[in-house]
């Protein structure tokens, strides 16, 4: 497993972590999710890369997992949050805007992915920046990574996330310079990649704003973490999945209840049973929907830091 002896504190004593409802310190709660982890990671079997941390108001995040944390591997659709990034990037530099249009034709339709593009079945069509983005991090669109290649090349992609310090965030590119495969990341990079985010030195406070927004939206994945809780408690989570081939990923931020990062997680797994399996009984993403509402409860009663990030009701509509 490659999650022995790779889990802080996961072979320490029991202690108050282990029996209080809520942990009341970031040492605590990062001790109970140490130990959530790696239960059900072991459950689930196969390998398993990762990172957690929890914030402490007092100083540097508490590391609750580091599990072959650098080890360069496919993010695959998780770097789909990179990919945004470096659009937002340009949207922040004046360069682009949400609003401008991008054609979809049938060439540039991936078929058979995943998301929705694919499924209009009528092409040409003409949709904003915007509508690419919010797909691209919801239903999680193949179509949506071609349509930002029209406005962000692979190789510009990449140069913007090495700027940003992230040398192992990289798509991989084709012979056309405007598509690319999603590419490689570390679970220590996606984690540090989301630390960025909400801590507003990665995007200007709009894009960061819209992103999270979008990542925590009721429409993003909810296979994983997300799984087994309540709307208010969904909302709380900004997430995305990856999966391809035997691999599922997920990674995001849980927000206290005042909006602000309280949990930040990169979870890569592969080599578990089932790998034609893309829905919610695959053991790896099992194990993720197992650890989301305890990760929850760990932190429930941590202070998370930096700014608050309050999302807008959500009502549902009967139409009208």
């Amino acid at each position: 497993m490659a999650t022995a002896g790779t889990v802080i504190g996961a072979a320490t004593p029991a202690s108050a972590a282990d029996t209080e409802a809520a942990p009341t310190t970031p040492a605590r709660a990062a001790r109970r999710v140490a130990t959530v982890f790696a239960r059900h990671s072991t459950e689930a079997g196969g390998n398993w890369q990762a990172y957690v941390s929890v914030a402490d108001p007092a100083g540097a995040p508490v590391v609750a997992v580091a599990a072959d944390a650098d080890r360069r591997i496919e993010a695959y659709s998780v770097n789909k949050i990179a990919v945004a990034t470096a659009v937002l990037d340009k949207v922040d530099r004046g360069l682009l805007t949400l609003d401008q249009r991008v054609d979809v034709t049938a060439a540039i339709v991936v078929p058979g992915g995943d998301g929705i593009f694919s499924l209009d079945g009528a092409y040409p069509s003409s949709v904003t920046l915007g509508h690419v983005l919010a797909n691209l991090l919801t239903v999680s669109d193949d179509t949506a990574v071609r349509l930002c290649g029209l406005v962000a090349p692979a190789a510009e992609i990449n140069t913007i996330l090495v700027g940003k310090g992230f040398p192992n965030t990289q798509v991989e590119p084709v012979a056309n310079p405007n598509r690319f495969f999603l590419g490689t990341s570390t679970p220590r990079e996606t984690h540090d990649l989301l630390r960025a985010l909400v801590g507003g030195t990665l995007l200007s406070p709009t894009s960061t704003a819209y992103l999270l927004g979008l990542l925590r939206s009721p429409v993003a994945f909810t296979d994983g973490i997300r799984r087994t809780m309540s709307s208010d408690d969904r909302a709380r989570i900004a997430t995305k999945a990856g999966w391809f081939a035997d691999a599922r990923h997920e990674a995001g931020v849980i927000f206290d209840r005042s909006g602000a990062a309280v949990l930040t997680y990169a979870l890569f797994a592969d080599g578990q049973a089932d790998p034609h399996n893309f829905g919610a009984t695959h053991p790896a993403v099992q194990a993720r929907a197992a650890m989301g509402p305890k990760f929850l409860t760990a932190v429930d009663r941590i202070a998370g830091t930096g700014a608050a990030y309050r999302t807008a009701t959500r009502r549902p509509s009967n139409g009208g």
